[in-house]
């Protein structure tokens, strides 16, 4: 069995491991502490590859999903409270320290006062700290579209309220879902350019509410274009960028250092993408990146393992994981 959601989610945490302690260095000095890149280990300290809050909050979003459809069909009232609660939970851990950004910071502690999710949300902010967590809603099965672009999208929006966040989780964690069905790579990015023409212009009013009022456009059409447009430039830059691919060079150069919720998004696919047939590969590359390393090598695996599924990764890796029980019992559900 391919095993796509295992896959997904291990990929997800080792390109996070990977990127760790790469964050925040260029090229240069992470050659000089790790080699090459295409031999670059997976640190371990004490025997754990140790994942950021990528890994943390991508858990706190599934168990917190896992919660809400045990009630049943998916929607923002069964969502909402669980995922709340796990998000503030995250915040408040003592394992919360592995430099979280200060948007989901902020927006949780927000949470953490109850009221209207609404208010928590910080609609200026379009972090990747959204759609580097988003990978679980492309896992899930049996998800009907709808439910699965309004659920990413209000994932995000708890936290990160601006339309190229919400934009930019609903594409990730529909390419995830390409990706774990079979899609073949050829139409991929054809398929994520349709699909982001078919949203543009819809806003999701029953996962959001009146979000869109807190922002400054015109209306709630023009909010949500706003983030899809972003989507399709960016798009626009990767396609670009795989017509004349160079595996050598800085990926960041490419299609941008993943600060941002688009940029890592197409910076993590841009990875992948170089190096379709070598996931291990693929996480080292986009590790070995002057931009937000841990989010576009967490993006990278988790794109990697969805297509390659569970056996993607090796023992030596999967097995040293922090949170690794965790990882393969929401994998193990989602698998069937």
């Amino acid at each position: 069995m391919k095993r796509a959601a295992t896959g997904a989610l291990l990929g997800l945490a080792i390109g996070d491991a990977m990127g760790f302690p790469t964050e925040f260095s260029d090229l240069a000095g992470i050659t000089a502490r790790f080699g090459p890149w295409r031999e670059m280990p997976l640190p371990l300290a004490s025997g754990l590859a140790y994942v950021t809050d990528d890994t943390q909050m991508t858990l706190a979003l599934g168990e917190g999903l896992a919660e809400a459809l045990e009630a049943g069909p998916l929607t923002a009232e069964s969502m909402e409270p669980p995922v709340r609660e796990q998000f503030v939970r995250w915040w408040r851990s003592p394992e919360n320290n592995r430099a979280p950004g200060m948007t989901c910071l902020r927006a949780c502690a927000e949470l953490s006062r109850g009221g209207d999710w609404r208010a928590a949300s910080q609609v200026g902010s379009k972090g990747c700290g959204a759609n580097m967590r988003v990978a679980p809603l492309g896992l899930i099965p049996d998800l009907d579209p709808d439910r699965r672009a309004g659920a990413a999208q209000l994932q995000s929006a708890l936290t990160h309220g601006h339309p190229t966040a919400l934009a930019a989780s609903d594409l990730t964690a529909y390419t995830v879902l390409l990706l774990a069905r079979g899609t073949g790579l050829p139409e991929l990015l054809g398929s994520l350019r349709a699909y982001a023409h078919e949203n543009r212009r819809t806003y999701r009013e029953d996962w959001l509410g009146d979000l869109a009022e807190r922002a400054h456009d015109p209306d709630r059409a023009s909010f949500i274009a706003r983030g899809w447009d972003e989507c399709l430039a960016v798009l626009d830059r990767l396609e670009a960028a795989l017509a004349s691919p160079d595996v050598e060079a800085d990926p960041c150069l490419a299609t941008g250092e993943g600060w941002i919720a688009e940029e890592a998004f197409a910076t993590g696919l841009y990875c992948f993408l170089l190096l379709p047939d070598d996931p291990r590969a693929a996480v080292r590359r986009a590790a070995c990146s002057s931009g937000d390393s841990d989010s576009i090598a967490a993006l990278a695996g988790a794109f990697a393992g969805a297509h390659h599924g569970a056996d993607a990764w090796p023992r030596e890796w999967t097995g040293s994981l922090e949170y690794r029980d965790r990882l393969l019992a929401l994998g193990a559900a989602w698998d069937g």
